[in-house]
């Protein structure tokens, strides 16, 4: 920050002069392209970047590309439709024509711009709110946006300083991220040897021990009276990801329940996902609940199993489970989730066996909680670097003005 201090100091110790957008950099335009066209130009080894709206990013070959207008050099792309944000690129790329980019004859004005816009990203989208169903921004809303615009070397400076604490930031993320992966795997291999030691262990079918079952209803969305001030929670699928529920956020009214498939079930029910993208991850309510059709509810059989236990072996078999899917949206159904088998300790002495269980759930529980702890602590710490980041790079990019007493 010395060397930073000095050059403020030296080349602008009156105040920076602060510009308009459009006024120290030059706009670049895009490609008018369809959805249907990015989906048929596709290629994984294309060389062109191809930037739609939203999230869609696609790799294309520059022939396939119809109307091309390819930008070569470093820019900063405003993203101003649905997803409000700025990327630099500095590879050959091109955006659909409904965004825009910058450039600058010198590559550290245009990272020095880019860094202005992220720093200043939350007001974009604020100016986006109430625009139409998707989150848009008008051209002027970056183009007369007003920057501070130092000298050469401190841009130059500057982008050195946040260039570095970004790939600390990053180097950091990936470490914790991978300590994380190695624990959830250790966590993993030994749930499994739990589960499957088998001289004491016999497989049954997981119905054997299964003394109710259900699945849910989805009343229909366009009838007021089954949501409007509803006070019955109700679970969806996207809820269910190998956790203990313990607060629903969606609910239905008690003539929901009178009137569609939705019912009650009891807190402790082994649940499993059985539509689409979520079918085959499991979770236990640990409250009373309805669900929607696309949850297998399981009331254990006590006097058997553990509900616990149940649901341990259960995620211990979450790949046979997908491997079961059938249909062109991968679902499971209640024969394919009865018909797996569970090791059941000691089956011929049913407390020995429950304490067996027992057993094996507290240990499971206590090294499911440190992995959860390292869950929580993950994003946090991430959170915690990103806040920091983000202090220092508003400091650095805070000057006085120019001519204004400080």
């Amino acid at each position: 920050m010395s060397k930073l201090d000095d050059l403020i100091a030296k080349l602008c110790p009156d105040g920076v002069e602060y510009k308009k957008t459009k006024d120290c950099f030059k706009r670049l335009r895009g490609t008018p392209i369809t959805a249907g066209k990015m989906k048929e130009i596709e290629c994984e080894d294309g060389e062109i970047r191809v930037f739609a709206g939203g999230k869609t990013v696609i790799n294309a070959k520059e022939e396939d590309i119809p109307n091309v207008n390819i930008t070569r050099v470093p820019a900063v792309l405003v993203q101003s439709r649905g997803v409000i944000d700025a990327v630099y690129f500095e590879s050959p790329f091109t955006f659909k024509n409904e965004m825009w980019a910058y450039t600058h004859e010198e590559k550290a004005s245009v990272k020095y711009l880019y860094y202005v816009l992220k720093n200043n990203i939350q007001s974009f989208r604020d100016a986006a709110s109430g625009m139409g169903s998707l989150p848009q921004i008008s051209l002027t809303v970056t183009e007369d946006f007003t920057i501070p615009f130092p000298p050469l070397p401190i841009q130059e400076e500057i982008v050195r300083i946040l260039d570095n604490f970004t790939e600390l930031t990053a180097e950091l993320t990936a470490e914790l991220t991978a300590e994380l992966t190695d624990r959830k795997k250790q966590y993993e291999y030994y749930r499994d040897s739990l589960l499957s030691n088998n001289k004491i262990n016999n497989n049954v079918l997981l119905k054997s021990v299964v003394k109710k079952s259900c699945s849910g209803g989805t009343p229909k969305k366009d009838n007021s009276e089954f949501y409007s001030n509803g006070t019955v929670p109700w679970l969806r699928t996207q809820e269910v990801k190998f956790n203990e529920i313990y607060k629903i956020d969606s609910f239905i009214t008690e003539e929901a329940v009178k009137k569609t498939s939705a019912k009650w079930i009891p807190a402790n029910c082994v649940i499993v996902a059985i539509s689409g993208a979520t079918a085959g991850r499991c979770a236990i309510n640990k409250i009373p609940t309805t669900t929607n059709q696309h949850c297998y509810n399981m009331v254990i059989d006590e006097t058997k199993a553990l509900y616990k236990y149940v649901y341990y072996c259960i995620c211990s078999q979450h790949e046979e489970l997908l491997s079961k899917k059938q249909g062109a949206r991968g679902d499971l159904n209640s024969t394919l989730i009865m018909g797996i088998e569970i090791p059941i300790p000691y089956p011929n002495d049913p407390n020995k066996s429950l304490e067996e269980q027992q057993r094996i759930v507290d240990i499971l529980d206590r090294f499911d909680t440190l992995c959860n702890d390292i869950s929580k602590g993950l994003p946090a710490e991430i959170d915690e670097r990103e806040k920091q980041y983000e202090y220092y790079r508003a400091k650095l990019l805070t000057f006085p003005k120019a001519g204004l007493e400080v």
